[in-house]
């Protein structure tokens, strides 16, 4: 039975956790979340320890919602672009996108603005929560198909990957999660599949 259990676990963890080691990259990202900072912390350490030059905060406010919940800040870029300067990164290492309401618009916005910008990025760091990688990974992956991602999330009590299955909490949101994937990123898998065999036949 531990065996059956330790099973489970162990691939509803892989199918949700990403995690990478860090590496030198042309941009950090973020997607957009209001009042968890961690993987903005995180991001900004990267940013500070050298690993990219430039961050991509990405957000205006969730679906449904008339404006941003934090007060003092009219967007979810906005307020984490404050709490980056807090953290010592430079308004001229920060590219914003100030349009995005969910995941895959962080994604595909984000990419909307490097492009804007004439910026290629070859290799990526996506610095998200833990229990959301799985899903951003896709996302990111979908709107920049050329590029090598890097995964760096935050650490959070009761939703990483070794401790999510201990409290009824950590469980509720990683099924929850599992449900999101499964409602929410098969146009983006067709999306990537098409990419991938465009490649093919362009370069036999």
């Amino acid at each position: 039975m531990a065996g059956q259990l330790d099973g489970y676990l162990r691939a509803v963890t892989e199918l949700v956790f990403v995690s990478d080691e860090p590496a030198p990259a042309d941009a950090i990202f973020l997607p957009g979340c209001s009042r968890h900072i961690g993987h903005i912390l995180r991001a900004a350490r990267l940013y500070r320890d050298g690993f990219a030059p430039l961050i991509v905060p990405s957000g205006r406010f969730g679906v449904g919602q008339e404006r941003f919940r934090l007060p003092g800040w009219d967007t979810e870029c906005d307020w984490m672009m404050s709490v980056l300067a807090c953290l010592g990164v430079p308004d001229s290492a920060i590219l914003p996108e100030r349009e995005a309401s969910f995941t895959w618009d962080n994604a595909r916005r984000s990419r909307g603005v490097c492009d804007r910008a004439g910026l290629r990025i070859r290799e990526g760091i996506l610095c998200c929560r833990p229990f959301h990688a799985r899903r951003a990974l896709l996302y990111y992956q979908t709107a920049f198909p050329e590029t090598k991602w890097r995964v760096c999330p935050s650490r959070e009590a009761d939703v990483n990957a070794e401790d999510w299955h201990m409290t009824a909490a950590g469980r509720k949101r990683i099924l929850g999660e599992i449900r999101r994937l499964g409602d929410q990123i098969g146009e983006q898998l067709e999306d990537l599949i098409r990419w991938n065999q465009c490649k093919d036949d362009t370069h036999p």
